[in-house]
């Protein structure tokens, strides 16, 4: 049997939130727990609840046939850095999914991608790689997700949405349903402001807030 070396890349707030639905998922395939660490070349401590935390070229030393990482870091831009680092080296990308999180019909979401507890995808949604999905958060039918976007905490996107490539979604933000054939856009890397409510296309590099979500600024 091969032995694999599980990583979960990052030891702060979002990785240690990670750790536990990576721990669930080993022990349910009854993969012993010390195959389990933390990645992270700025970790003030050696282990940090209960799991070793290494520097990334330690995690390539440790003997195993294969690797594989879980990438918890919320910014996309740096997701996509460290994703492309480990391509590089041959660790895999993991992809993890809570025991409670409902997926319904035809719903497909790429590689390396977090789905937290309480997350529920619907129906006929296309999802990129290494997608966040945190706590409570929902996509409705008929949405578009590209590569590295980020919902943070109870993000509500409804149907007929495209959200385009590293963008992220505040807490609680609210993105209004679109129509078919006409999706509401959010544009590549732009950001929702925490509670914001969308009723209409967000340029890209963009920054809005607010109920209804104004323009706050524009790159």
């Amino acid at each position: 049997m091969k032995k694999i070396l599980y990583g979960v890349y990052g030891a702060s707030g979002c990785g240690r939130g990670v750790m536990p639905l990576a721990r669930e998922e080993l022990q349910r395939l009854g993969i012993p727990l010390e195959r389990l660490v933390f990645v992270d070349d700025n970790a003030a401590r050696t282990v940090v609840n209960g799991h070793s935390v290494v520097r990334y070229e330690d995690f390539l030393a440790i003997p195993a046939d294969e690797r594989r990482a879980v990438i918890a870091v919320a910014n996309g831009g740096v997701r996509s850095k460290l994703a492309a680092r480990c391509a590089d080296d041959g660790v895999g990308a993991w992809s993890i999914v809570a025991g409670n999180v409902v997926v319904m019909d035809d719903a497909a979401v790429g590689a390396g991608s977090i789905l937290c507890p309480f997350v529920t995808l619907t129906s006929n949604i296309r999802v990129g790689k290494y997608f966040h999905a945190n706590l409570y958060s929902y996509v409705e039918h008929d949405c578009t997700i590209g590569d590295y976007v980020t919902f943070a905490p109870g993000v509500k996107c409804n149907g007929n949405v495209f959200i385009e490539d590293f963008a992220y979604l505040g807490s609680g933000a609210v993105i209004k349903q679109g129509r078919p054939g006409m999706p509401l856009r959010i544009g590549r890397g732009a950001i929702v402001g925490m509670g914001a409510v969308v009723t209409k296309d967000v340029p890209a590099g963009a920054t809005v807030v607010g109920n209804p979500a104004r323009l706050m600024s524009k790159d």
